[in-house]
């Protein structure tokens, strides 16, 4: 199975584990597309602006000495962007409803970042 492949079948895992899930993005730091399950015209907005985001939330806890930067979350009034480093070089970003089980998606979302993480440097 090539790298693509196992991309898509970590998205698969995470949407079988999580169904309120509605996207999840696999994206570099710097903003591209390693893999999702975003509409094509959606992809690249959510990979650059989470690659913005992580940016922007490591510079935070660098500053305020907080450690290493780990996820954070983005919560509007519908739905909620939570993104995980997945390794030094990756994101792994999940958008579900307000109403999604929150616990769920921080238990199954590290778990797929490692996954991740695994790939990008294997």
């Amino acid at each position: 199975m090539g790298k693509q492949e196992d991309y898509a079948s970590i998205i698969r895992q995470l949407r079988e584990n999580v169904p309120d899930i509605t996207g999840v993005m696999i994206a570099s730091v710097d903003g591209l597309s390693i893999g999702t399950d975003f509409p094509e015209a959606e992809a690249a907005r959510v990979a650059a602006m989470g690659a913005s985001a992580i940016g922007l939330g490591n510079r935070i806890t660098k500053t305020t000495e907080l450690g290493d930067m780990f996820d954070m979350m983005v919560e509007g009034t519908k739905e909620l962007l939570v993104i995980y480093m997945a390794g030094p070089g990756a994101i792994l970003a999940i958008r579900a409803p307000r109403t999604a089980n929150l616990g769920l998606i921080r238990l199954e979302g590290p778990k797929a970042a490692r996954k991740v993480a695994e790939l990008v440097v294997s």
